[in-house]
């Protein structure tokens, strides 16, 4: 079983405009209204890719019903934490040309009883899971330190652990060397404090990241694929694509490749190749943040993975 810690849920807005004119009146053309957040995402590709999946998130009394059957549907066990406060609402504007404008909600400052409620939900799933995914935003009032503690009770476990995060709660979950780290470009930046321009910068951050304890740093850089490095050495993979409808959400389904490979006990090498064509399939959908398993498959053929040996 494959645990998914996505606390921070949201209820994602998708809505198509012919063109988005600030200042303005705005209409759609297309609109759609579904779950979301980042370990949701994650969550559901896995599922999707047909491995045993429970995510860990919040949920209101509006929502609970939409999300328990969105969840049930995609094959995902979803242990929801129930809190008196609305959940967060996530806006994406996508215009004619494909460019999208993503408004995130602030979501709900939680309580003494709700912390505890989600640190119990994670202490119970932990006990049956063989890997742990940490991914996205932590909702208000969860300290910065709480993945690097969470990460430090999956690693006391001998289970591995894999994060996905920015900012202050990236940096804190670095010192608790989680199993597998992904930052994306923007992220490892603000990490290191320095450009990742290519893919020199990107493997110069990776070998940094190793030398700090992590097992397997991945990073994510677009339309450049990603690098990862373990024990056997840095790794390169990329595919092309004719055409890109959506990204948003591409770094969660690279991620849930990530971790089925791992689970499936594939070398990295065949993990990238996953994540690649799973992150692939997600940015030529219209949906965010999930797969096919048919398009990801034609994608593995078409992902090239190469040894980085400079």
């Amino acid at each position: 079983m494959i645990t998914v810690a996505g606390f921070n849920t949201a209820i994602d807005h998708l809505m198509r405009v012919d063109a988005l004119h600030l200042g303005e009146v705005n209409r759609t053309v297309h609109e759609q209204v579904l779950p979301g957040g980042k370990g949701l995402h994650v969550a559901q590709t896995i599922a999707a890719l047909g491995e045993p999946v429970q995510l860990i998130g919040l949920v209101d009394a509006a929502h609970r019903n939409l999300i328990a059957r969105r969840m049930s549907e995609r094959g995902v066990l979803f242990h929801g934490v129930e809190i008196d406060a609305p959940l967060r609402h996530c806006i994406a504007l996508q215009d004619a040309a494909g460019q999208i404008t993503e408004v995130l909600g602030q979501g709900p400052q939680l309580g003494e009883r709700d912390r505890a409620a989600l640190h119990r939900a994670f202490r119970l799933a932990l006990a049956e899971s063989e890997l742990v995914i940490l991914s996205g935003s932590l909702p208000r009032g969860l300290a910065a330190d709480t993945y690097a503690e969470l990460a430090q009770q999956v690693r006391a476990a001998s289970k591995r652990c894999l994060v996905d995060a920015s900012g202050d709660v990236l940096r804190q979950a670095v010192a608790a060397q989680p199993f597998l780290l992904k930052p994306n470009r923007d992220e490892a930046e603000a990490l290191f404090g320095r450009a990742v321009g290519d893919l020199d910068a990107a493997v110069a951050a990776l070998r940094e990241l190793f030398a700090r304890g992590v097992a397997m740093p991945v990073l994510s850089l677009g339309a450049l694929g990603a690098v990862g490095m373990d024990e056997s050495g840095v790794w390169h993979a990329a595919v092309e694509l004719e055409q890109v409808r959506n990204t948003v959400g591409s770094g969660d389904c690279f991620l849930a490749g990530m971790a089925v490979a791992i689970e499936r006990g594939e070398p990295l090498r065949e993990a990238l190749r996953l994540a690649v064509a799973c992150g692939a399939a997600n940015a030529m959908d219209v949906e965010t943040g999930y797969v096919r398993p048919d398009q990801v498959e034609a994608l593995l053929r078409r992902v090239r993975v190469s040894e980085w040996t400079r």
